[in-house]
């Protein structure tokens, strides 16, 4: 029989990576002394910047479960404990099963694991697959009727300008021109609503100096009470993607959250890592979540539902094409926007892959 080969601590640590369940290693303090890939994702931090942190810093946790973890410090037995509310710090709260058990060196106590497996995860893999297919079917209807309207658009515009040249009386010109004006903007009005349809401009890039273009513009545009405050995760490497589509995306929305907030209030531009992350039907090792959060009025339960559609607007002065462009734009860059909405509260998740997929002729990625 031939010797069993004990797998290599890189072996061992990518193994512990592919876990989707969430690892967080802590001492009897509770420090952190490291965490797996899902559980930065967890804990919404990278594990460079979670180790020697205290876990209580970190996350919220109930004090029934904080209890049992003493409990375990010093009896050593393990537990298990279903939908538990976890809150990260600066995060939306989790639902998780836990299981708790403690760890030993040189046979002494030595701190805990541990394990939590996200019940949210189903849920937002399943609302985002329904985002995706809205989103595929919007543009198919849209691309349909826009083809339908442009033509007859045509020739009423072309028709106006023969009978312009037709009329005697110069008055009545202002008539035809009117219609010639309305067709155009109408015209212009769908086009906005087919969104960008030239190629991608793929290349590397950091998205925190995309990020940073983009506060440095609304910064000009807020009020003196306005706050743009920041909260980058250094950590996240470069990435292949569009500049100008990421700038007019990350731009719309900060501009949404300006007119929410008027003009007192927050904007927060936040980057983390996310590990496991699955877009429609892929799953993605890494991928790059950009918050933009802010604490205005937040959005109503039935807006938040259709926002992504298009002439769908909270604004009265909006055309409710802006979200809808984003949506189609993440699209393209094999990416997503999700949103999270309560009074003084409102996050728009801007998610992209990470690995440097390659357009194709049209200008979307290759899977």
């Amino acid at each position: 029989m031939p010797p069993v080969t004990m797998p290599s601590e890189s072996v061992y640590n990518e193994l512990v990576d592919s876990l989707s369940v969430g690892i967080i290693c802590v001492d009897r303090a509770l420090d952190v002394i490291t965490i797996n890939a899902a559980g930065e994702s967890i804990l919404q931090v990278s594990a460079v910047k979670a180790h020697g942190q205290n876990l209580l810093d970190l996350l919220e946790l109930p004090d029934s479960l904080l209890s049992r973890m003493h409990e375990t410090l010093h009896s050593g037995q393990p537990f298990s404990d279903r939908e538990v509310n976890l809150a990260p710090t600066g995060s939306s709260p989790l639902l998780v099963d836990c299981t708790i058990s403690s760890w030993t060196s040189n046979r002494a106590s030595a701190g805990l694991l541990l394990e939590l497996n996200a019940l949210n995860r189903p849920m937002r893999i399943a609302r985002e697959g329904s985002l995706l297919m809205q989103q595929q079917q919007t543009s198919s209807l849209m691309r349909g009727l826009a083809h339908e309207i442009k033509n007859p658009l045509g020739g009423i515009r072309g028709a106006a300008q023969l009978l312009e040249n037709e009329l005697q009386d110069a008055s009545l010109h202002e008539y035809t021109r009117i219609i010639i004006r309305e067709s155009d903007r109408l015209r212009q009005l769908i086009d906005g609503m087919l969104g960008p349809g030239n190629r991608l401009d793929m290349r590397r890039l950091n998205i925190h100096e995309v990020l940073e273009h983009v506060r440095k513009i609304v910064s000009v545009e807020a009020s003196n009470g306005i706050r743009l405050n920041i909260d980058y995760d250094p950590s996240i490497p470069e990435l292949v993607s569009d500049h100008d589509r990421l700038v007019q995306v990350f731009l719309n929305i900060a501009r949404n959250a300006l007119n929410a907030i008027g003009d007192d209030g927050t904007i927060v531009f936040k980057s983390r890592i996310v590990s496991n992350f699955t877009i429609g039907a892929t799953r993605h090792p890494l991928a790059i979540r950009v918050d933009i959060s802010d604490d205005g009025t937040g959005i109503s339960d039935e807006l938040r539902e259709q926002i992504f559609l298009p002439l769908v607007s909270g604004s009265a002065l909006g055309t409710g094409l802006g979200l809808s462009i984003a949506q189609t734009t993440m699209h393209q860059l094999g990416g997503l926007i999700e949103c999270e909405s309560q009074p003084e509260q409102t996050v728009f998740s801007i998610i992209l892959p990470l690995e440097a997929n390659t357009p194709d002729s049209t200008g979307h990625l290759l899977k």
